[in-house]
């Protein structure tokens, strides 16, 4: 078990991501928190997020930013070496011959730091998944 020096909780991994104390209380709260290198990513998928589902309801939930709708859309978070897009199973489904080139698993796509984002295949993504929210 590995005990993390700042708040004491401990995990299973070694140096596990996880927040010390209270979750965000908002999107920008949660972009601030993380290392200014990863913030420009950050900013332009919460972006491409943002404009793809205009109505969605911005949260925290699961410490993790999230777009919802009567339901979870789409969240993502910041990791050491890639950010994760939680569009769910279906969507990751849908788009895995877009996909190849990033590792993926049930309903999460890694995008690692040292390519730049695919901006419209994450927009496309999000409106699959608001245009699913209504079925």
């Amino acid at each position: 078990m590995w005990e993390c020096p700042k708040c004491k909780r401990k995990f299973k991994r070694t140096n596990q991501d996880h927040y010390c104390g209270a979750a965000p209380q908002s999107i920008a709260e949660y972009i601030a928190r993380q290392p200014e290198e990863v913030r420009p990513y950050l900013f332009q998928i919460n972006e491409t997020i943002s404009s793809a589902l205009p109505d969605a309801v911005q949260k925290i939930s699961w410490s993790m930013p999230t777009y919802w709708k009567k339901r979870n859309l789409i969240q993502f978070a910041a990791f050491k070496k890639h950010l994760s897009l939680y569009p769910g199973p279906e969507a990751v489904e849908a788009f895995a011959q877009q996909l190849q080139s990033y590792k993926t698993s049930k309903g999460t796509i890694q995008f690692p730091y040292d390519k730049p984002l695919p901006i419209d295949l994450i927009g496309e993504i999000t409106a699959w998944c608001g245009k699913k929210e209504g079925k």
